[in-house]
């Protein structure tokens, strides 16, 4: 399946926002479950204001164990 044109978009601001220093991970709430999470945010100043996009969640637990991969990590 072919990456969503926004999705490309989004990893390009995440990586000019880790290239200038512009990433935070901040604590915040599921808001489905109320759960703790930790969320990975670039992070704009506009004005006084601090403005965080939130990008994505750090996986809990064994990330190995959450995702198959895209490919045979064996080479086979």
């Amino acid at each position: 399946m072919p990456i969503p044109d926004f999705i490309k978009t989004n990893f390009a601001t995440l990586l000019r926002a880790a290239a200038a220093g512009d990433l935070a991970l901040v604590e915040g709430t599921d808001a489905r479950t109320g759960e703790t999470r930790f969320i990975l945010c670039a992070v704009a100043r506009r004005g006084g204001e601090v403005v965080l996009t939130p990008f994505g969640q750090l996986a809990d637990g064994n990330p190995y164990e959450l995702y198959n991969p895209p490919f045979d990590p064996g080479g086979g």
